[in-house]
């Protein structure tokens, strides 16, 4: 069974409670549970985990980095500083995909550029839920 990794970083289990009209309504566990179902009608399993923390999202990924298939995150405002998340993710030797529930390229000029994208194969930005999926089905093909 293909196995991927699901990371969230800081703020996002807030979600359905911060700045609905970037993120929405849909709580974490939510997200999390509609991804999991939808993963599950493929065969894949979904292992999931949310940080506020830049050492944490790095030791989970290090740590799972030999059991799964496949990497989906959302950095937060990670993305936009975090080098050390980068390499770590270039160094887990796993296809990754950045989403972004909020459309990025839209957002304040220092959410625009993600420093952590480059360590991935896709990015996907502002199409809120539908962003996870969609990286979910890409990387369940590879």
């Amino acid at each position: 069974m293909k196995k991927i990794i699901l990371i969230h970083g800081p703020n996002l289990n807030l979600l359905g409670e911060r700045a609905k009209e970037h993120y929405g309504d849909v709580t974490l566990a939510k997200l999390e549970k509609i991804v999991t179902k939808e993963a599950e009608k493929s065969g894949v399993k979904i292992i999931a985990f949310q940080s506020n923390h830049e050492g944490g999202l790095i030791d989970f990924l290090q740590k799972n980095r030999k059991k799964a298939d496949g990497i989906i995150i959302n950095p937060g405002a990670l993305a936009h500083y975090s080098y050390a998340l980068h390499d770590a993710l270039l160094d887990s030797q796993i296809p990754s995909v950045e989403v972004h529930l909020s459309d990025i390229g839209q957002r304040e000029k220092w959410r625009r550029v993600s420093v952590t994208a480059s360590a991935c194969k896709k990015i996907i930005s502002g199409k809120k839920i539908e962003g996870y999926l969609e990286a979910l089905h890409y990387l369940s093909k590879i």
